[in-house]
């Protein structure tokens, strides 16, 4: 499953891997109204003509339960990610600028907030269908 929506913010961000080493690795990340979309690096990540894998890992927003634990260390900015089942899935991105933290945070929110207005309505039509 793809995202169709468009893209609001594109740019670097850093995920701590799952492995034993728990290397960071460079991730071209798409944020988009329906989620996050994470490109690996098939480079050096900051240079003008790194290539990024056209296949994605895709953090959905139905699927995630909040975004937390951001610490400012160093000039970076470190959170968590932390999906419905409770994995944790940890980034990192500068402190300049506009923290990713932040947007993606505030997309879960207005994503989330649509979900119950969406749900508030069917409930609202499903009840009034069993009154008539």
């Amino acid at each position: 499953m793809s995202f169709q929506s468009k893209a609001m913010r594109d740019g670097l961000l850093e995920k701590r891997s799952s492995g034993l080493l728990q290397l960071w690795k460079k991730k071209r990340c798409v944020l988009t109204d329906e989620g996050l979309r994470l490109h690996t690096c098939k480079g050096g990540g900051d240079a003008p003509g790194t290539a990024f894998s056209s296949k994605a890992k895709e953090l959905r927003f139905d699927r995630m339960a909040t975004v937390d634990c951001v610490e400012h260390k160093r000039g970076l900015v470190y959170f968590t990610v932390v999906m419905a089942t409770g994995k944790e899935i940890d980034f990192r991105c500068p402190q300049d600028g506009t923290a990713w933290n932040a947007e993606i945070a505030l997309a879960l929110v207005r994503f989330k907030n649509l979900q119950a207005v969406n749900h508030l309505h069917v409930a609202k039509n499903e009840s009034s269908l069993q009154q008539n």
